[in-house]
């Protein structure tokens, strides 16, 4: 099995970790009984909470069953959305905004060649390249009851 990914939402890493420890025991037989492996290296650990204060990011051990320690991460990228543990998406959205900021910088490019491009084609060109960048997972953390000031006023 390759890139594995065990994802855990509790209130306390101690109960987190031990559930994924189970779950990668339970795991590893049932791929053992098909004949499958399990590369260890390529194993991730990822923990939501939504608890205030410090939280605490303590290492699984695997070497029970051949593994390695794995060190849950602080963020986890899936299919370009960036998660944190307490998925307040402000990664998401910085990097977002950035990228969309450095693309409005590129398209100034545009205006300085030979002919330049006039009103209605940088505004074409802002809608078609530069709005979906921007509002790339927008449905993912836009939800009615959902704390938006920030993320509105990075956009």
């Amino acid at each position: 099995m390759d890139d594995s990914l065990f994802i855990s939402q509790k209130k306390s890493i101690l109960h987190s970790n031990t559930n994924i420890f189970c779950c990668y025991n339970i795991i590893l037989s049932l791929l053992t009984k098909c004949g499958l492996v399990i590369k260890h290296r390529k194993t991730n650990i990822f923990h939501f909470s939504k608890s205030y204060g410090l939280f605490n990011l303590l290492p699984l051990d695997l070497s029970p069953f051949g593994g390695l320690v794995l060190l849950p991460k602080d963020t986890w990228k899936y299919l370009g959305f960036i998660f944190n543990r307490k998925l307040n998406f402000r990664n998401h959205i910085d990097f977002y905004a950035n990228k969309a900021i450095s693309t409005i910088k590129y398209m100034k490019l545009l205006d300085n060649s030979l002919r330049g491009i006039n009103l209605l084609q940088k505004r074409k060109l802002y809608r078609c390249c530069t709005l979906p960048v921007v509002l790339y997972g927008f449905p993912l953390w836009y939800y009615n009851k959902s704390l938006t000031h920030y993320h509105l006023n990075m956009l």
